[in-house]
């Protein structure tokens, strides 16, 4: 079994870690119902998507 030859740095560990931070989730409006909705997504509350109707739901 390998076993490391000296023990890791706190820099060296945590430079590797660096890419592994969680990121903020942008979060737009919908064009048509001004509801919160990520970027580049359908709206989940009325279904359209750059101001057309995608997706029939129960609201339409």
């Amino acid at each position: 079994m390998a076993v490391p030859k000296k023990k890791t740095s706190k820099m060296r560990r945590r430079m590797r870690r660096s890419h592994q931070a969680m990121v903020k989730l942008f979060l737009a409006r919908c064009t048509h119902c001004n509801a919160a909705i990520p970027a580049h997504r359908i709206c989940h509350n009325c279904g359209h998507y750059a101001g057309k109707a995608v997706v029939t739901t129960g609201e339409n």
